[in-house]
């Protein structure tokens, strides 16, 4: 109810005893810019007038200082900080302040602010000083339209603090925020909607603005109110009278859509719905085809999708009840409102039409749960089916050449209807591909005329049908024979028709992403491929005019080889030579753009080596063809580096060493074609990949340029280590040498993994890596140099992460001999790295290490020396790195460390047994001067078998001793 409060003051609303309080955190919600607004000195005499009780000449002194505050321009930005500093605690000032606000809120970021600082208010004082809260605002701001926009305002801030799920909150403001709620609930929501009712009936007519801020109040407030207040005759019937008015139909829509999505009992949702869209129909709303205005058909689809996807949860929860008369009437119900359903999901306008695609998927879902379809549901399905087709179709304006927002939104509605797709085939494989194939085989016979569209969209169906319809291993062309057959015909007219020459690229594109999902095809009709090969290696592939289809078809022409490399043994040269021109490193100087970029090319030398690797022929032949494909790289490379080590142009010397590692790179991609059963050395390519190692090798010595160099050397030698195995073992301790030679502690980190696959499959290399190490982490560096101490930590960390590997992959005998000294240096590092470094990712790390080599070493006939190392050094390590202040266990890294400490010392009673106990009893813990109870209960803590238990104790009692 609207309400009015006296005056007692002209021009002045006065509140008694309303205990407002600010938080100086309003301030930031009062301010048009970053600049603060100092608060000027108000007149204290005039202010004493605002008292009731305050003589006549005070009064009117306050009267005469409040219009002299309407004057000025910021005096809404002082008020608001006034309140919001606490600058008066004076009632009668506060709500002087408010007065003020209001009179000054002309503009809509004023009122938003204003409306801010009201709703912190309400949520601060509402339950505590201030329950008349909205009698109070309502009669401030007044009856006027300018106070029920504030007042509108007010609500929709007050929605933001309290109900908006967007906004993070405390569990102290989750609590709050539902006393608040639920308070509002039982005092003052029936008064709101009756406030909204009389709002939406006198102002839509004379200011529909105010009445769309209504519909959007009701429309957040119904979430969380009681729904009979708005879901009845009167309120109902009153925004559908608004629907038929064009500036509000579409809040009214909104609001609607608000209220059928409210959860409710599902028989009593339905008869919503039904009384909705009985009024909606006989109003002609249902007429959607009649209907130009694009923007309030959005929103009217937006509509239909509540309501139709409410009806279908009303179903499920009614089938899953049993009550069957009830389910049926609102499957009934439902069905009944398919025909919109396909007129709005078939709508030219792509926002229409994806407004409405949930709803027909959980129609079709509903769909796929009856265990027989009738006539019309059938019909349904056809209908939805053939409206899905024609939505694919990309329009004319549809940009290809340069894809921005709306070509970007459209690919997204495409993946919308492929879901669609998807589950049609669920509900009727049998309907979708035999309507796939009606417009397939249609289309394909008349491709030269067509437009790219339908022959495009056509194309995209049969490609689609690969996922609708799932193979195992995409074995689609073996098993049902009705689907195998049709889908064979599909293929066999697709690469027969010559539709691979269509001139757009969509078209092309289309053509060879659908050759290659269905390349096992090829395997039951093999008499194609020479027609495919021949489309992929010409102008409409490789050669295609568009960057765009080249770059494509490099990729979609190494899958296709891969899979049908059995069948290739004829066409190996033929290829080899028609691509050789695409396998050529590009100088830079040459000055002529190439076909492929160098991502591209890989895709073609992994090809190349694929149909040499697979070939049938016999080594020798295989050997001279990798040869033939790899020679012109190393040649090439020799003469690169070569003008490289003379270059002294920084800009020329980049280009140069990035045409240097693409030449590595390409080399190093055709050795992806080798397998466990068609090896290197099985093919005759052992040498040609050594004369590679020997050509690529003295790039590392390169005083220029080192990092890409050295990145792209390092990458090929992963690749040898798999591939040539001990072959490649002369070439390490040189390419060791050189990698470890004047090292910055990037350099070292990314060498790191390269030397763990060394030490893992030859059990070399390990000690001179440790030593590289060392030295660079024992260079000095400045104290304020943060991105030296950043590289210096990431290389520690890679350090013990090498370590680690290397002891928990059987590997321990690589550390066990490499001499006691190097032993010791190894050891006490990851002691230091456990307890001084305060990094706890390393710290875990180390404490990991520290525990598998008590497991490996640590026994009574482990290594020499080695319980003497844990006792004086590890044991050690696990009491003092808890105790150090950079110790942090509110970080969760931190308290991973702690585990893994547990674990260690677990681990050393686990190997040493009582020996350990007595230990700690008699001699290390006294040293920390522990006392003997304390003591005792961490021995007998230890001696428990679930290492959590000692975690949690060595957290509690452990931390006692931190300064």
């Amino acid at each position: 109810m609207i309400v009015s409060v006296e005056r007692p003051v002209a021009g002045l609303f006065l509140c008694h005893n309303l205990g407002i309080c600010f938080d100086s955190a309003v301030v930031a919600v009062c301010y048009t810019n970053n600049t603060s607004v100092s608060i000027i000195d108000m007149d204290e005499q005039a202010l004493l007038g605002l008292n009731p009780n305050a003589d006549a000449c005070y009064r009117q002194r306050a009267i005469a200082y409040f219009e002299q505050l309407k004057e000025s321009h910021d005096a809404w930005e002082v008020c608001a900080e006034a309140l919001a500093k606490s600058v008066y605690s004076d009632d009668h000032v506060k709500f002087f302040c408010f007065q003020l606000m209001n009179t000054q809120a002309e503009k809509p970021f004023i009122r938003n602010k204003a409306a801010q600082v009201f709703a912190l208010t309400f949520v601060m004082e509402y339950l505590t000083h201030w329950p008349k809260f909205f009698f109070d605002i309502l009669s401030l701001v007044g009856l006027n339209p300018h106070g029920v926009d504030i007042y509108l305002r007010t609500l929709m801030a007050i929605d933001a603090e309290v109900v908006d799920r967007d906004i993070v909150h405390t569990a102290e403001e989750v609590r709050r925020n539902t006393l608040i709620k639920d308070n509002m609930r039982e005092h003052v929501i029936p008064s709101l909607v009756e406030s909204w009712y009389q709002i939406l009936g006198a102002y839509q007519q004379s200011h529909p603005e105010i009445t769309c801020q209504c519909l959007e109040v009701v429309g957040a407030y119904v979430s969380w109110i009681d729904l009979n207040l708005i879901a009845n005759d009167r309120f109902v019937n009153l925004l559908l009278s608004q629907m038929c008015v064009e500036d509000l139909r579409e809040e009214a829509c909104d609001c609607l859509f608000e209220i059928v999505n409210k959860g409710m009992d599902p028989t009593d949702k339905t008869k919503l719905i039904e009384s909705l869209c009985q009024v909606l129909q006989s109003a002609g709303f249902f007429n959607v085809e009649q209907e130009e205005d694009v923007d309030f058909l959005a929103k009217f689809s937006r509509l239909v999708n509540g309501m139709g996807q409410s009806l279908v949860l009303s179903w499920t929860k009614l089938a899953k009840s049993g009550d069957v008369k009830v389910a049926a009437e609102t499957l009934r119900a439902l069905e009944a409102k398919v025909p919109l359903l396909i007129k709005l999901l078939v709508h030219e306008d792509d926002d229409i039409s994806a407004n409405i695609v949930g709803f027909c998927y959980d129609y079709l879902h509903v769909l796929k749960q009856l265990p027989l379809l009738t006539d019309q549901q059938k019909a349904n399905v056809e209908a939805i089916m053939l409206a899905v087709m024609k939505k694919l179709t990309y329009d004319d304006e549809y940009n290809f050449d340069n894809e921005g927002e709306d070509e970007a939104m459209f690919v997204e509605y495409r993946k919308q209807l492929k879901m669609l797709l998807d589950r049609l085939a669920q509900v009727s494989p049998e309907l979708l591909l035999e309507a796939v194939r009606r417009v397939f085989s249609s289309t394909m016979q008349t491709w030269q005329t067509a437009s790219f569209m339908e022959v495009e969209v056509a194309i995209r169906l049969l490609y689609m049908l690969g996922e609708a319809l799932p193979a195992s291993h995409g074995a689609h062309f073996s098993g049902d024979t009705a689907k195998t057959s049709t889908l064979q015909d599909m293929m066999r007219t697709l690469v027969s028709c010559g539709v691979s020459s269509y001139q757009h690229t969509s078209v092309v594109l289309e053509f060879f992403e659908t050759v290659v999902r269905y390349d096992k095809f090829f395997l039951v009709e093999p008499q194609h491929i020479p027609n495919v090969l021949m489309a992929f290696l010409d102008h409409r592939g490789l050669r295609h005019s568009s960057p765009k289809v080249r770059s494509r078809v490099a990729y979609l022409f190494s899958r296709f080889v891969k899979t049908l490399h059995k069948h290739m043994n004829a066409f190996i040269e033929d290829i080899l030579t028609r691509i050789q021109d695409l396998l050529e490193l590009v100088p830079p100087e040459n000055g002529v753009p190439a076909l492929l970029t160098s991502d591209d090319q890989l895709f073609v030398f992994e090809t190349a080596g694929v149909l040499v690797v697979n070939g049938e022929g016999p080594a020798e032949r295989k050997q001279a063809l990798m040869r033939s494909l790899l020679m012109p790289l190393t040649d090439a490379f020799r003469l690169l580096l070569a003008k490289l080590a003379t270059e002294r142009e920084e800009e020329r010397q980049a280009v140069l060493a990035d045409c240097l590692s693409h030449a590595v790179g390409f080399a190093s991609r055709t050795s992806k074609a080798f397998s466990n059963k068609q090896t290197v050395k099985h093919c005759g390519c052992t040498e040609v990949y050594r004369d590679c190692l020997q050509t690529f090798l003295p790039a590392l010595s390169c005083p220029v340029q080192r990092g890409a160099l050295r990145s792209a050397v390092r990458s090929f030698l992963h690749r040898m280590i798999i591939c040539l195995e001990e072959e490649v073992l002369p070439f390490i301790p040189a390419a060791s040498e050189h990698m470890l030679k004047d090292c910055e502690p990037k350099d070292l980190q990314e060498f790191i993994p390269l030397i763990s696959q060394i030490t893992a499959k030859f059990k070399q290399v390990f000690m001179p890596l440790v030593l590289a190490i060392f030295e660079v982490l024992g260079r000095p560096a400045e104290d304020n140099d943060q991105a030296a101490a950043l590289e210096k930590q990431m290389l520690r960390r890679s350090y013990f992460t090498f370590i680690q590997t290397i002891a928990s992959s059987g590997m321990n005998e690589v550390m066990a001999s490499q001499g006691v000294e190097n032993i010791e240096r190894v050891l006490f590092t990851i002691i230091q790295g456990a307890v001084d470094f305060p990094d706890p990712i390393a710290q875990k790390t180390c404490f990991i290490i520290l525990s598998k080599l008590v497991e490996l070493w640590g026994a009574k006939d482990g290594m020499v020396g080695f319980p003497d190392f844990i006792y004086k050094h590890i044991v050690p390590a696990c009491f003092l790195a808890p105790l150090k202040p950079t110790f942090d266990l509110t970080d969760a890294q931190t308290v991973l460390t702690l585990s893994e400490c547990a674990l260690t010392l677990k681990m050393i009673h686990h190997k040493r047994g009582h020996e350990f106990i007595q230990y700690l009893q008699t001699e290390y813990l006294p040293s920390l001067q522990v006392s003997p109870e304390i003591t005792q209960e961490l021995c007998q803590v230890l001696q428990q078998p679930d290492v959590k238990v000692l975690k949690n104790y060595i957290k509690v009692r452990i931390q006692w001793r931190k300064p």
